[in-house]
């Protein structure tokens, strides 16, 4: 065999790997993007509540952007995700609801970065809260002010507030500034259908399991409060 024919062979094999390779890439990116939209679909609405509460089939929507980071919510944490800027839609139990969130804004750096420095701008509000009264099978959003510069959401941070918003269009209520001492401990229950008596043993259980997971903070809020 010529040592010419040989390079061509090779030159044949070396185009046919990168071919396939590129192929395989294109392929794998495709089925990442398939899954991840799947786990996008999968977890786009969340439920707020443990058990499985009667009122549960009415349950309101709080629709939140991926700016808004929902924390808690009646109390319990909310699962946190990879993709901070996912947005989800979060069920509520009809009635009271107390929501814990913070803003974040993303802004890129403009010219060159140092190694290991980061290529963008992360501002956070101060964590807020807002409570409301759902009502049953409503959606509801936030509202807010988005800065259209870095500098100004630098500035509008520390006075920083949403509104949430009904179909109707009008705010039912205003964010503020959050605490863990704000933080209502135990987290919405299903009612019970009967009068309650002195004993309940689904309560105890749930304020077992709510103490256990509660910070430093909150179990002294708890404490202050149960012996006013």
């Amino acid at each position: 065999m010529s040592s010419i024919h040989t390079i061509r062979v090779t030159k044949f094999e070396i185009g046919h790997s990168r071919r396939w390779f590129q192929m395989a890439r294109t392929m794998a990116s495709a089925a990442f993007l398939l899954v991840l939209a799947g786990c996008s679909s999968a977890i786009t609405k969340l439920e707020t509540w443990e058990g499985s509460p009667a009122t549960a089939v009415n349950a309101a929507t709080l629709k939140a952007p991926g700016a808004i980071h929902v924390s808690q919510v009646n109390g319990r944490s909310m699962t946190n995700y990879l993709m901070d800027d996912l947005a989800l839609d979060y069920a509520l139990l009809p009635g009271d609801n107390q929501v814990v969130f913070t803003y974040k804004t993303i802004w890129a750096k403009s010219g060159v970065v140092d190694n290991g420095e980061s290529k963008v701008y992360v501002i956070e509000s101060e964590p807020q809260v807002v409570r409301f009264d759902a009502n049953p099978n409503e959606t509801y959003h936030f509202e807010f002010d988005k800065p259209d510069s870095r500098q100004s959401a630098e500035k509008m941070m520390p006075e920083f507030s949403a509104a949430v918003v009904g179909e109707n269009g009008q705010a039912l209520a205003q964010s503020s500034n959050w605490s863990p001492d704000d933080s209502v401990l135990l987290a919405r229950a299903p009612a019970n259908d009967g009068a309650v008596s002195g004993y309940n043993a689904d309560s105890l259980k749930q304020l077992k399991a709510v103490w256990g997971t509660a910070t430093d903070e909150e179990r002294k809020a708890f404490l202050r409060w149960a012996f006013e």
